[in-house]
């Protein structure tokens, strides 16, 4: 834990549903009395609600010096401070510049983890994205666009795991990543669903396979704040499960229970 008193919380506002901000979250925007937040994914109803006397500052138009220039005045000013971001500010959050450009002011400053939108499709399709058997391992990437990609993490390097992927910041190429992934351990019918604005009022929920993916996609018109998830264990609702989880076999013990073979 930080001694420091802390001066800047960022904070997750979760994938859009105003109710799944964390209680932490949804606590430190009540008490904020500056918000700063990426008004082009964060709901303006989420800052209404829980910081209706806030000074708010939306930061879609803002550049880098821009957000530093108002969290730095604000906490000169003496004032409570949230920089709330879209999900979890942890994945594709733009937040290390930030942090960094804090450290250099001497500002301190915490992060407060949300839902991200990764979890929430997958709540969206009622869907464990881990199975045993079928895959352990949940891979959170991106197609390269304007911003690259190391060589070493195309989606066609990835594709060779077989794991279970959720795509970010992808949709409006979604052509040119199932090429990619059909380059890996997937074919052309392996499960593939997208997700668009996953938690919103108006969710959008497709799934096919890796040979229609992107012609549903296209159809439906979603270009943006979409997530793209494929992997096998997107068979496991329609055709069951090839096996089930030792936690609550009744054979199985561990630390909790004892097993009971009967």
């Amino acid at each position: 834990m930080r001694s420091e008193a802390v001066n800047v919380h960022f904070v997750g506002a979760g994938p859009g549903d105003a109710e799944l901000i964390t209680v932490k979250g949804a606590r430190l925007l009540r008490e904020a009395e500056v918000v700063v937040f990426a008004g082009s994914l964060v709901d303006r109803e989420l800052v209404r609600v829980h910081a209706p006397h806030a000074e708010v500052h939306d930061s879609a138009g803002m550049t880098l010096e821009e957000t530093t220039r108002v969290l730095a005045q604000a906490v000169s000013d003496g004032k409570r401070v949230v920089r709330l971001h879209t999900g979890d500010p942890s994945v594709y959050g733009a937040i290390q510049e930030q942090m960094a450009e804090l450290d250099r002011l001497g500002i301190c400053y915490d992060v407060v983890p949300g839902v991200t939108s990764a979890f929430a499709a997958a709540a969206a399709l009622r869907q464990e994205l881990t199975l045993p058997e079928v895959s352990q391992t949940v891979v959170i990437t991106r197609m390269e666009g304007r911003t690259p990609v190391p060589e070493r993490e195309r989606l066609s390097q990835i594709a060779a795991l077989g794991a279970t992927l959720v795509i970010y910041l992808s949709v409006s190429m979604i052509e040119r990543v199932v090429e990619e992934l059909l380059q890996g351990a997937y074919s052309a019918d392996t499960p593939a669903a997208v997700v668009a604005r996953a938690s919103w009022p108006d969710e959008l929920v497709l799934e096919g396979t890796l040979s229609d993916i992107s012609e549903k996609a296209a159809g439906a018109g979603i270009g943006k704040q979409a997530v793209i998830l494929v992997g096998e264990v997107l068979r496991a609702r329609r055709e069951g499960m090839k096996a089930r989880s030792l936690l609550y076999d009744k054979g199985f013990s561990h630390g909790f229970r004892d097993g009971i073979i009967t």
